[in-house]
């Protein structure tokens, strides 16, 4: 791949990165944040979504989607784990797609809004194994944590 290509998945995955470390970092400092909101009112899969918004479920919703949306940010940010943090971010995208857009009507168009859009960035990053150049987990795969065979695999 040229150095340009690189370069472009590189910013990429940091662009990727910082949108989703700074959509977490406010969730996690704020003890009255809830998705229960965002949940409740779902438009697609209002049964499935509703149950994610029951107060017992919010209990692991709401830190789980927290933290999980910063830690994506974080790796994605200084490259480690860059393949599973890109397609769990796929995830998390394809999981907030669904509730807001009374599918496939969007408000924009149809079918693609900017959470499919994300999502397709974030696989590009997942299948493309240069995006993770000029991050830390190449550096971090030479050193001892590299030979831990379950974190030298994802680094």
């Amino acid at each position: 791949m040229s150095q340009s290509g690189v370069f472009a998945l590189t910013l990429l995955r940091i662009v990727l990165g910082w949108m989703m470390f700074f959509a977490g970092i406010p969730k996690i400092l704020n003890p009255e944040w809830t998705a229960a909101e965002f949940l409740a009112h779902a438009k697609t899969f209002p049964t499935f979504y509703a149950w994610f918004a029951e107060p017992m479920n919010l209990l692991w919703i709401d830190p789980l989607n927290a933290w999980g949306i910063t830690l994506v940010g974080a790796a994605l940010l200084i490259g480690v784990c860059v393949r599973p943090a890109a397609y769990a971010g796929a995830a998390l995208m394809l999981l907030y797609y669904f509730p807001h857009v009374a599918f496939p009507y969007v408000d924009h168009g149809f079918v693609v809004e900017e959470h499919v859009i994300y999502a397709a960035g974030f696989l590009v990053i997942a299948l493309i194994p240069e995006a993770a150049r000029g991050g830390l987990g190449p550096y971090l795969k030479r050193t001892w944590l590299g030979k831990i065979s379950i974190l030298g695999k994802y680094l």
